[in-house]
């Protein structure tokens, strides 16, 4: 038996702030663990609020922490050189200590790749300039 449009919209909407609550956490943890990416995260976040709540959208855009960040992700206008440098050297940083805590070459060349991969990534974003 089919669902009546008002509770399917319901359980897609209460979907899309789970996954985006799920996603913002996990941008949030990347703050401080350099190895989980955090853009990604917070722009999954956005567009899963986007779909289930507007006061949640605002939040995000608004947030004293991230909001400008990713507004200005979003509009293609970058990050600021002081950004990148900061996330690339704690990123390498962090990288390099679990790289020597963790002597598994499996998780050594993993954790490179990322690292690589971040870099590369950072690097081609346009510097935004205030």
């Amino acid at each position: 038996m089919q669902q009546p449009p008002s509770t399917k919209s319901k359980l897609v909407r209460a979907f899309f702030f789970v996954v985006g609550s799920i996603s913002l956490a996990l941008g949030v943890v990347g703050i401080v663990l350099p190895v989980l990416p955090t853009t990604p995260f917070l722009l999954l976040s956005l567009a899963c609020y986007c779909r289930s709540s507007e006061r949640m959208t605002r939040w995000v855009l608004n947030n004293k922490y991230f909001g400008d960040y990713i507004r200005r992700y979003k509009e293609g206008k970058g990050i600021p050189m002081k950004t990148k440098v900061t996330a690339i050297t704690v990123l390498w940083a962090t990288i390099a200590v679990s790289s020597f805590l963790l002597q598994i070459l499996f998780v050594q060349v993993v954790l490179l790749v990322v690292a690589v991969a971040v870099t590369v990534h950072l690097a081609k974003l346009p510097t935004y300039h205030k």
